[in-house]
């Protein structure tokens, strides 16, 4: 019998697939402060964080606490950030969605007033607020939708460095291969179809083809679960022709 797939093997969740902690700072977080309070804190290092693109700010407030936020395009060390309702729509501060003019990018999204900030935080991505209507701000994300949001979520103005980071490439396998480990990620990685019959169910044949359907239920056993679990649908759409609408008209 053979060796069990990787699927049912990290299925197990044992200590070898847990990401790794080591390197990591600190969360990332808007601190918290009252509605209506504007503050200035100053930029004291920008550095990175293992297992995360964007770079990270770290900012330090006037009463000594630090807080750590992804870094925007333009945002250098030395500088000041504000934090308010007050502060003007310039790049790096952060402001309540209600105080940023339309047509403005924006990165690092509350969807609910304190929760730090969760939407837009890949290097690269801005979003842009639409529209104001009363309490909601309509924001377009990077991936074209359009998302209704409460107003008094904060955002942070600009765009998240380190925008070409994807363009560079690997060049050598190890270079890849300690970006995978960092993401606790597996690499590299072995086709079942190239694999022996026992090893994986799509495996052994003259040709490298599954041999069967690679599509599988829901409630497939853990050794067959591979390839396409419950498919809304495979392959290429149906192709009607103009005579063929015509007809059913």
């Amino acid at each position: 019998m053979g060796k069990r797939i990787l699927v049912r093997r990290r299925g197990k969740a044992g200590l070898q697939w847990l990401a790794p902690k080591k390197g990591k700072v600190a969360p990332v977080s808007y601190p918290r402060l009252p509605h209506t309070q504007t503050v200035s804190a100053l930029v004291e290092s920008i550095f990175h964080e293992r297992g995360r693109g964007a770079p990270l700010a770290r900012l330090i407030m006037p009463d000594g606490k630090k807080f750590f936020v992804p870094a925007v395009a333009g945002l250098a060390q030395g500088g000041e950030v504000m934090i308010g309702p007050e502060a003007p729509a310039s790049t790096g501060n952060i402001l309540p969605l209600s105080r940023i003019p339309e047509g403005t990018t924006v990165s690092n999204i509350e969807s609910v007033y304190g929760d730090g900030g969760r939407m837009v935080r890949t290097s690269g991505c801005g979003a842009i607020v639409f529209s104001q209507a009363g309490s909601t701000t309509v924001v377009r994300l990077p991936s074209g939708k359009s998302l209704f949001m409460d107003s008094r979520g904060r955002a942070t103005v600009g765009t998240i460095a380190s925008g070409g980071r994807t363009e560079k490439p690997f060049l050598t396998a190890g270079a890849r291969e300690r970006y995978m480990i960092s993401r606790n990620k597996s690499y590299p990685t072995v086709r079942g179809i190239a694999m022996a019959v026992v090893h994986h169910p799509f495996g052994g044949g003259r040709h490298q083809h599954p041999g069967k359907s690679t599509s599988t239920a829901r409630n497939t056993p853990p050794g067959r679960k591979v390839g396409h679990i419950a498919p809304r649908k495979t392959g290429r759409g149906r192709v009607i022709s103009r005579e063929t609408v015509e007809q059913k008209r």
